[in-house]
């Protein structure tokens, strides 16, 4: 399989390792080399089996326009751009592409998204307030964090309650910690998930990358991972 990577950050660098790991020919464009996705011609898109960007939220738009028009297969590991994701199915659609987006591609992130709606869903009644607790590497764009937005909504549509206060914090080189807190006037729950490497995004990027190289439609990454 042929894989193109946008963007040269941590995370980008990770997944196309990981993708040369795994037998697939990789090719990669940096921020420089693919200003307003200029780069992104449809001779050029057609190249590839799959497009894989984690960029930035800024870019990551124009990436999609301009690769999901050729009928593309993306995975987008880039958050903080859920506001347009709407006009983006529309485009897939039209287009025949395939799309698959996330806030997350660790495997155990999704694992703890699904405990996270049964533990608020058990203690729903029982007392509970709710809250979540992020910290990042302080070059991460968006704050917070598109994975403590899912695990809020996760624990929203568990209780049927409206507000779960997220904390965001940036440090150092901090690959990802999740925290969600249940607190009663009696006792205190916590649901973590740390993160010691990029390793657990790359990889199921990577082998997201390999499912929806086949497939057309829109998907979300915490809808499949199981398949994977």
């Amino acid at each position: 399989m042929r894989v193109l990577v946008l963007g040269h950050g941590k995370t980008g660098k990770l997944v196309a390792d990981v993708a040369h790991e795994r037998g697939h020919g990789v090719h990669v464009l940096d921020a420089k080399e693919n200003r307003e996705a200029m780069a992104l011609t449809p001779p050029f898109v057609a190249g590839f089996d799959v497009v894989i960007d984690f960029t930035t939220p800024e870019a990551v738009l124009q990436n999609m326009r301009a690769c999901l028009a050729t009928g593309a297969r993306m995975v987008i590991g880039t958050t903080g751009w859920y506001s347009r994701l709407k006009d983006m199915e529309a485009l897939t659609e039209r287009r025949q592409a395939g799309l698959l987006y996330g806030t997350n591609y660790s495997v155990g992130v999704q694992v703890m998204l699904e405990l996270a709606g049964t533990m608020a869903g058990a203690l729903k009644h029982a007392g509970y307030a709710f809250r979540v607790e992020e910290t990042h590497h302080t070059s991460k764009l968006d704050t917070p964090s598109g994975t403590a937005i899912t695990l809020a909504d996760a624990v929203r549509a568990a209780t049927g309650s409206g507000e779960v206060p997220v904390t965001s914090k940036r440090e150092g080189d901090v690959a990802g910690e999740h925290v969600l807190v249940a607190e009663s006037d009696a006792d205190r729950l916590t649901l973590t998930h740390v993160s010691i490497s990029r390793r657990a995004f790359a990889e199921g990027a990577v082998r997201a990358a390999e499912w929806i190289a086949t497939r057309r439609g829109t998907f979300d990454f915490k809808d499949i991972y199981k398949q994977l």
